[in-house]
């Protein structure tokens, strides 16, 4: 089969087209024919080497965290699943590979593909969708009147994010440029701000979550916007001690992780909020979840672009230019 291989780490390193032997799927396993793959920020941060210390993937290697395909063949324990059923999935870390034509998935990280969806739409949602439910659901347990700011609201996770927290009763703000605030509110956002013109920290009080993908400084700035007993949740670091445990990683990694988070930790403490890192997990049964929302109408996906499997690396490019709609797709029909 073909698929795109990393060979070595470095900043904006071009992924190689190259044969690679067919996946065989082992006893809990399933093997998909891959039909589109969706692209996150989260490649290019592998691809660069920044996540090297807690997901190290030893080159040469297939990138690729999201997929839509047909079932070709099932392990011997798999119940959930036949060959020619449609399916969506985020493999679980370890397990990666959605850039290349065919990939075995563990039974429990994959789920029905959405009846209402095509591919293409399909799979530009497992990682973002995954993201978003354990953040809100899980870990904030959002429930309605409550209020939550979702900065980047035009992007691949808060697209999704803002349909699923005024789905749980949520009055939803959110930062964008002035180009994207009709997206945004044809989503469901009720406040929005512009981030080049307006200072969110000065125009909001009293929240309850605030779900951060941004950078350091807006991380901190997030803290005004809460209030006490609220909880400042972020998706792109810094980790805290918490994920360390939960990753086991060993005893230097726990320590300097714990160093990098002090500084928010603090501050935090001194407001009465609660900072924690989320770094999603694969789970199908929470895919699942997610299809019936998708297929009675309550989340769609927003997908800025689509393109052809030949084109990989330019859409990686485009990816690390920051500025998408919603998500960035691959297709891979007529490649086999």
């Amino acid at each position: 089969m073909k698929g795109y291989i990393l060979d070595r780490y470095g900043k904006g390193q071009t992924l190689r087209l190259g044969d690679l032997p067919d996946p065989v799927p082992s006893a809990d396993e399933v093997l998909v024919e891959i039909q589109a793959t969706g692209l996150n920020q989260l490649d290019g941060k592998i691809r660069d080497g920044a996540f090297k210390p807690i997901l190290p993937y030893k080159p040469p290697f297939v990138l690729g965290h999201d997929l839509a395909g047909v079932v070709l063949s099932v392990g011997s324990k798999v119940r959930r699943f036949k060959a020619g059923d449609a399916v969506y999935a985020r493999p679980r870390d370890g397990k990666i590979g959605t850039f290349a034509e065919r990939i075995a998935v563990n039974e429990a990280d994959l789920a029905h593909k959405p009846a209402n969806l095509s591919m293409e739409d399909a799979a530009s949602l497992p990682l973002v969708a995954l993201t978003v439910w354990q953040v809100l659901v899980e870990q904030a347990q959002l429930k309605a009147g409550q209020k939550i700011l979702i900065h980047a609201g035009s992007g691949g996770v808060g697209t999704i994010a803002i349909q699923l927290a005024k789905h749980l009763g949520a009055t939803v703000a959110t930062t964008t440029s002035a180009a994207n605030a009709d997206l945004v509110r044809s989503l469901g956002a009720d406040v929005v701000i512009d981030y080049r013109t307006q200072d969110f920290s000065a125009l909001l009080s009293g929240y309850d979550v605030v779900l951060n993908s941004l950078d350091a400084k807006t991380l901190e700035a997030s803290l005004k916007v809460l209030k006490p007993g609220g909880q400042l949740i972020s998706i792109s670091g810094p980790p805290d001690p918490a994920f360390a445990r939960a990753l086991g990683l060993n005893g230097v990694l726990r320590l300097v992780l714990r160093l990098i988070s002090a500084g928010i930790r603090r501050k935090a403490r001194r407001v009465g909020v609660d900072y924690s890192f989320l770094f999603m997990r694969a789970d199908g049964r929470q895919l699942g979840e997610i299809a019936k929302l998708i297929e009675d109408g309550t989340i769609r996906p927003v997908v800025d672009r689509i393109f052809r499997f030949s084109l990989l690396n330019e859409a990686m490019a485009y990816v690390d230019g920051g500025r998408t709609k919603g998500k960035v797709v691959v297709s891979l029909k007529g490649t086999a």
